[in-house]
Formats: structure tokens, C-alpha cells, sequence
């Protein structure tokens, strides 16, 4: 017996109990529209998601080689689109997610206009799109749920049952498109309770995977911008706590908390840690600081400095108030504010660095993973990174190294098109296409993700639509770029009116009003074209 089959079954004794008042109701119409909308509550996604998050985990643990993926998207019908590709082209949606991204909430979702990635957007923005995401996805299982019902109905019509009993166990088997979303809550928004409140709106909405970074809230800056503060680990802990409060409050509690560290490229802090003793957690902050060794005699009006053991230290103070750390601690930052989420409550990290470099992350994970052995990353697969320019110096400095001649190649001219057909280029392309699977297995990234890909995909497609269409091509420049593809490629969206809910709707009257139901998918419908 399958869950569909006892909701008919279900429906009708109940049916059979409230009498002659439900004879229009049919129970199988009932159950269908259950199965269209398995999902009620934010909530109920967020533990169905968060319990697919913690298996995953888990089977990376056993076996690297099965990390998850995502990319970013900024609206719903785009992360739509991602998980219907999805299941088309892989069959599956098992490992793989969706990511929120901040940066494109602030570029493309706040009232104010386009915004830089600086926590100014409204915060509301955030559990917003989650709950849209969710819907858009909610529609895609009803969509596609709507589609196998059609062939069901048309296979019993014509009285072949062997097609029916395929299409009712593709229905009784179907997978949701409903996935793990990872979302961005910047640096909290605020002081912790004000991270709390903003983490159960996007609880509420959803989100089983909560990410925050170490920077100051009210001086965030994209982790691939300059100008970046950190805060002391107590002050974070402080919000890493305040998001797993809010989980448990909800009555999610497995839900995952990822910890970013901004410290690879965070050279200042807004403020001292406070210590306690000698090697404590604020110590060890504070033994980052840029400070010189000062006696009483040299103090000046309101200097500010460190005592360690008899040792006067004056941290170096800039004209913002803020505090400069020591050139090259970035590393040795970044390990310590691992270790330390990890031992308060953290799930998974996200280290923010400057290239996609392998053994530069995995020297932090093997240093982390001394102290937390099964420590995993979250890990950013830029747009901001230089892939072509990176890998391709990767590997003129590996070739070097060998003793290979690179007299053909110029180190700091590498993304010049003369070298794209060259066996560096090819090689350096092959370290990109094994990234993911090479990163996951020597430097312990659970999931890669790209972060604002489907930003820069909505602006070259349309770049290439409006370049050919108000230029000589004129209409040909839709037709051969979106709607022949979308027809020979099977994009659904050729039929944007089913996608937009149409056939959906069509069916509900028929539901709700038998053969009085009028019918936008007559022959009339244009959309017949594309049958």
C-alpha cells in the first residue's frame, strides 16, 4: 500500500461518513491534490531537509567522493528551473541543494536598488526568498505530479493497463524537488538576539543550513572585497549559539549551522577580546595584533595597550579606530577560528579565500582536522576567482617546478586567447573540470558551490538575445537562441503557460466543477504548437 493509495482511501471513509453533502467530491482528486502539495509548513521542509543534509554528511564521512553541490540563485522560478534541469539531465536530485546568497539578495532584491554586499539590505529580504524558493519548487512537484496524472487518466481512457500500472508507480516513487537550501545570514544583522529573530524567520521559511560569517555586522563587506573586520571569537560564538537556539525553539534539532571564517583576508579588528588568563581564547585573538613593546615612559594620550606577562604591548590603532593584525597570521586566524566554532556548536566551516588553490585549503583542513578529525568544508567556487588565469599559472609553476620548458609561456599574460589551444591551457582546463572531486577528497569539502552563477548567466544570455534581436537578426535571434533550443533540448519552458500553472488550473475546475469547468488548454491554446 502506498501513501497515495491510503489517502484515496482515507478520503473516502471519510467521504462515506459526512453523506450526500460530498457526493461531488472524488477521493482520488482529494489525494492528488495532496501529493501536489506534500509540504505544508516551512517547517516541515526544514526537517525533511535537514535530515537529508545530516545523511549526506554522514555518507561524505564514509566516502569522499560523494560531496554534494549547489549554485546560487536570486529568484524563485531560477531555482526551479536548476532542480527541473536537474532531474531531467541526472535522474535525481541526491546531492545536490540550492544556495542563498547574500550577494545577490543586496544586488538584485532589496527596495533600495542594487546594493554591494555590505549587510544593507533589508534583512527580511532574506527568509523572503527562501519561503519563494519553496513555493517555486512546491510548484514544480505539482507540475510534474499534474503531468503523470494526465498520461494516468489517458492510459485508463484507452484501457491499457500495463501503461497505467507504469505511470501509477512512477507517481507512487516520485521524487520532490524540494532540496536542502544553505542560507546566507551575512554576519547575524546585528547583535545575537537580533541574529536569532532573523534565523527563525528563515527556519520558519524553510532553511535547514544556516551559514554566518565572522565579521563585525555593521562593517560586513563581501568576503572578496577588501576592508574586511573580524570579530573576537566570543562575539561569534555568541551568534552561533543565538541560530542554534532558534533551531531548537522550532523544533529542528538537527539543524546544520556552517561557520565561515573571513580571516584569510581580514587584516583588522573592531576590537580587543577580552582575557581572562594567560592562553585563553581572547589571548590568543589578542596575540594576532599588530603591537609594538612599549614602556610607560612612551605612552600617549589615549593609547590603548596589552599586558602580556610583564611586557607592555600598544596595538596598532588606525585612524578608524580599528585594529590592525600582523601581516601573515591570515592561516594560522583562520585555524583557530575553526577549531573553535567547530568545538561551540558549529557543523560545518566555510574558509573564504583568494584563489581556488587545493593544497592551500587543504593545509588549513589537515591543521584543523588534527584537533576535529571529521572537520568538513563548505566551499565557495568563486565568480570572483580568475579560474582560466589561476589554473593556468597552477600549472606553469608545477611544469616549472618539473623542469619542463615554459619559454613558450608568459606567467602574467596566461589568459591571453593565443594559449587557448596549448597543452597548458588543456591541462589547466582539466584541473578546473576535477576541482570539485580533487578538493573533496584531499582537502575535505563536503559541498562546493558557486554563489552568484546564475547572476552572471542572466546577464550573458541576455546579452546574446538583445545583441542579435535589435541588431540584423532581428526575430531569428529569439527563435535560434531560446525557442528552437528549448524545443530540440526539451526545455519545459517552451510551454510557458503549463509552467506557469495553467494544465494545474484546468484540472482543478474540472475537479471542482466537472464538465462545466471551463478550460484555457482547449485547441485554441497557442501552447498546442509545442505538443
Amino acid at each position: 500500500m502506498t501513501a497515495f493509495q491510503d489517502d484515496i482511501d482515507g478520503i473516502r471513509a471519510l467521504k462515506e461518513q459526512r453523506g450526500a453533502g460530498w457526493d461531488a467530491i472524488d477521493p482520488e482528486s482529494a489525494a492528488r491534490l495532496r501529493a501536489q502539495n506534500r509540504f505544508r509548513t516551512g517547517l516541515e521542509i526544514a526537517q525533511y531537509t535537514a535530515d537529508i543534509m545530516r545523511r549526506d554528511m554522514a555518507e561524505y564521512d564514509a566516502d569522499t567522493s560523494v560531496y554534494t553541490q549547489s549554485l546560487g540563485v536570486w529568484h524563485g522560478f531560477i531555482g526551479q528551473q536548476k532542480l527541473i534541469s536537474i532531474k531531467k539531465h541526472l535522474k535525481t536530485t541526491n546531492k545536490r541543494y540550492l544556495y542563498l546568497s547574500g550577494w545577490m539578495i543586496a544586488a538584485l532584491r532589496s527596495e533600495f536598488g542594487p546594493l554591494p554586499d555590505q549587510s544593507m539590505h533589508e534583512k527580511t529580504a532574506v527568509p523572503a526568498l527562501i519561503e519563494e524558493l519553496y513555493t517555486f519548487l512546491r510548484q514544480a512537484d505539482a507540475r510534474e505530479l499534474d503531468l503523470l496524472f494526465t498520461q494516468l487518466d489517458a492510459a485508463r481512457a484507452a484501457g491499457d493497463d500495463t501503461a497505467a500500472e507504469f505511470v501509477q508507480s512512477q507517481i507512487d516513487s516520485y521524487e520532490t524537488h524540494v532540496v536542502p537550501i544553505i542560507a546566507d545570514i551575512d554576519a547575524g544583522f546585528g547583535n545575537p538576539e537580533a541574529t536569532y529573530l532573523l534565523a527563525k524567520k528563515m527556519i520558519e521559511a524553510g532553511a535547514c543550513a544556516i551559514q554566518i560569517e565572522n565579521q563585525v555586522s555593521d562593517e560586513k563587506q563581501c568576503g572578496h572585497q577588501d576592508g574586511k573586520v573580524t570579530v573576537p571569537h566570543e562575539d561569534f560564538l555568541a551568534k552561533i549559539n543565538a541560530v542554534r537556539y532558534a533551531f531548537l525553539e522550532l523544533g529542528i534539532d538537527n539543524g546544520i549551522i556552517v561557520a565561515r571564517t573571513d580571516s584569510l583576508g581580514a587584516g583588522l579588528t573592531q576590537k580587543l577580546a577580552v582575557t581572562r588568563e594567560p592562553g585563553d581564547l581572547g589571548d590568543r585573538y589578542n596575540s594576532f595584533l599588530d603591537a609594538e613593546e612599549v614602556s610607560d615612559a612612551d605612552l600617549g594620550n589615549g593609547d590603548v595597550v596589552i599586558k602580556r606577562g610583564d611586557t607592555l604591548l600598544r596595538p596598532k590603532r588606525l585612524a578608524s579606530n580599528l585594529y590592525q593584525f600582523r601581516p601573515g597570521t591570515g592561516e594560522d586566524r583562520v585555524v583557530l577560528d575553526c577549531i573553535t566554532s567547530l568545538q561551540n556548536g558549529a557543523d560545518l566551516l566555510w574558509i573564504e579565500t583568494e584563489k581556488p588553490h587545493i593544497e592551500q585549503i587543504a593545509g588549513m583542513v589537515d591543521r584543523i582536522r588534527e584537533v576535529i578529525p571529521d572537520a568538513k568544508l563548505v566551499y565557495n567556487n568563486s565568480p570572483s576567482f580568475n579560474w582560466t588565469l589561476n589554473f593556468r599559472q597552477q600549472v606553469y609553476d608545477a611544469l616549472a617546478e618539473q623542469g619542463a620548458d615554459v619559454s613558450a609561456y608568459d606567467r602574467g599574460d596566461l589568459m591571453n586567447v593565443a594559449y587557448d589551444d596549448t597543452e597548458l591551457a588543456r591541462l589547466a582546463d582539466e584541473r578546473i573540470r576535477t576541482f570539485q572531486r580533487d578538493g573533496s577528497a584531499r582537502a575535505g569539502i563536503f559541498h562546493h558551490l558557486i554563489t552568484l552563477p546564475t547572476y552572471h548567466t542572466a546577464a550573458l544570455s541576455t546579452d546574446d538575445l538583445a545583441k542579435g534581436y535589435f541588431g540584423d537578426e532581428g526575430m531569428l535571434a529569439y527563435v535560434t537562441g531560446v525557442q528552437r533550443r528549448e524545443i530540440r533540448e526539451g526545455i519545459a519552458t517552451v510551454k510557458h503557460q503549463n509552467m506557469a500553472g495553467s494544465d494545474i488550473g484546468d484540472n482543478h475546475k474540472e475537479y471542482f466543477a466537472g464538465a462545466a469547468a471551463l478550460k484555457a488548454g482547449g485547441q485554441q491554446n497557442t501552447m498546442n504548437q509545442f505538443s
